[in-house]
């Protein structure tokens, strides 16, 4: 879907005015701003403690984001916050366990950031071959659809908004702007089309009556996220090892992001930039971990953004966190982004998400065309798609792992491509020896 062309490069600089629209748009297709409002809703957390949450997940978002556009991994990727810790986050905040949970981010980012800084987690590129990375692309397209129709439908059979027709009244003109746009428009309107039909989305909303701005009169001018907001951090095992899978998910989700980041931008992804990305990623992990906030991550539907706005250069990116960082010491500002309805949210994100699985799409078609690769991509993607369903409630470590269709994408491919090409192959080589 849409034109693989890039059409502004990486280190292209644009007027500000072009910049601060191209950023929006990268703040606006994000997730940034929803997991901690959906996390916090979810949890029942208090006004302050709630605030607090939002405040914390923008900050972080906005500095690592700021850090590794310019400084490290140097790609046009945003950052935020992974929703892989979205169950376990409410999970613990029922439990009242928010404190140990910060303890497992926190040594689980301390864990990451050796592996980084020492480049271990670089030598993981040798792994990801394009079956692995179109694969584990791929699925992260496709998980972001139960998230996706949900907001694009307003919710599921059996609530009041469901597939009402003020909800479709919302969400299908503005998928179709942005899809028609980014297909068939030129210049200015195929690099705005997101901005556009959430602008139209949003119009439709107003119209409609669903915009509620009692929402930013409620927000203060300023606000800063509390020190350790919980309490002390705590360490419990368990929730360690909860959180550590859901890193480590986090990690193989980000090195697909990378890769299809820069097999679209013709870059080539060193070592050095993989090293440097999970040393900032970690770094801001570990620090939003102190203020109360999630791990971060990179975004793929950000990088489905580029793939169909042309737009690679990093600009807008840089601009894009500084308006993370406005937004979580400014709630009122922040609160700006709530009054755009689900059902928009989910009209902008179906596009995205689906050009997210054609790159999955895209990258897989460059592998050798073998009954093997063939094998592992079929498996692969058999198990991520259908395994998590039966594991669904299963709770603790096991559950982090056989839930998450990313992770079970990503072993699967890995375990599948060392037993079936990388071990006979060390094999006939022995034998020829």
């Amino acid at each position: 879907m849409g034109n693989e062309k890039i059409e502004i490069g990486i280190d292209e600089k644009l007027p500000i005015r072009q910049g601060i629209l191209y950023g929006l748009q990268h703040v606006f297709v994000s997730n940034v701003w929803l997991d901690p409002i959906f996390v916090a809703a979810m949890i029942g957390l208090p006004l302050t403690l709630s605030a607090n949450i939002v405040n914390a997940v923008f900050i972080s978002a906005g500095l690592v984001t700021i850090v590794q556009a310019t400084k490290l991994v140097r790609l046009p990727i945003i950052q935020g916050p992974s929703a892989a810790f979205d169950s376990i986050m409410i999970a613990a905040g029922k439990a009242n366990g928010l404190a140990a949970a910060s303890g497992g981010i926190f040594l689980s980012a301390i864990i990451v950031f050796f592996l980084s800084i020492t480049g271990l987690i670089g030598k993981l590129k040798a792994l990801f071959t394009p079956v692995i990375t179109g694969t584990v692309i791929f699925v992260v397209g496709i998980s972001l659809s139960g998230f996706t129709l949900y907001e694009f439908l307003g919710g599921t059979l059996g609530m009041e908004t469901f597939a009402t027709i003020e909800t479709l009244s919302m969400s299908i003109p503005t998928a179709m702007i942005v899809i028609f746009l980014s297909l068939f428009g030129k210049g200015k309107w195929k690099s705005f089309s997101f901005l556009i039909g959430l602008v139209i989305g949003d119009i439709i909303a107003f119209t409609l009556g669903k915009t509620n701005f009692s929402m930013i009169a409620d927000k203060g001018w300023f606000g800063m996220p509390h020190f350790l907001p919980y309490g002390s951090l705590a360490f419990e095992w368990g929730t360690f090892l909860t959180f550590f899978t859901a890193y480590i998910v986090a990690i193989i989700e980000t090195m697909g992001v990378y890769e299809a980041s820069a097999d679209m931008l013709k870059i080539n992804l060193d070592s050095k930039r993989i090293r440097n990305g999970f040393a900032g990623e970690s770094a801001g992990s570990l620090v939003s971990s102190l203020i109360g906030g999630f791990p971060t991550t990179a975004y793929g539907q950000n990088v489905g953004l580029l793939r169909l706005t042309g737009v690679g250069s990093r600009q807008p990116v840089l601009i894009a966190g500084i308006i993370f960082l406005i937004l979580g010491f400014v709630p009122k500002a922040g609160a700006l982004l709530a009054l755009t309805p689900d059902a928009v949210v989910g009209g902008i994100f179906l596009p995205a998400a689906a050009s997210l699985v054609f790159t999955g799409i895209s990258i897989l078609g460059k592998t050798e065309k073998t009954e093997t690769n063939y094998m592992i991509i079929g498996l692969s993607l058999l198990l991520a798609i259908s395994l998590p369903t039966y594991f669904k409630d299963l709770t603790g470590t096991a559950g982090t792992f056989f839930s998450n269709s990313i992770f079970i994408a990503a072993i699967s491919s890995i375990v599948l491509q060392l037993v079936l090409i990388n071990l006979p192959m060390h094999f006939k080589k022995g034998v020829s020896r």
